[in-house]
């Protein structure tokens, strides 16, 4: 028996659907990074470090309280 839960194809998906996960994070990081260089009065990279430890709270909140409406 082999230790690997996942084999052949879908361990495949697998890793494609976490790879497509972590490409979306980091994009959602480089984007809140640069609209809070524009459009917030806080530091961008206070924004980026939030949405990089939580993602889904991070993107809501910035959305909430982070930018300005110019």
């Amino acid at each position: 028996m082999s230790p690997l839960p996942l084999q052949g194809a879908a361990a495949g998906i697998f890793v494609l659907i976490w790879l497509l996960l972590l490409v979306v994070h980091f994009a959602m990081i480089a984007w809140t990074y640069s609209d809070a260089q524009t459009r917030s009065d806080h530091p961008p990279v206070l924004w980026a470090l939030i949405v990089f430890f939580a993602p889904i709270l991070g993107i809501l909140l910035y959305f909430i309280i982070g930018r300005n409406s110019y």
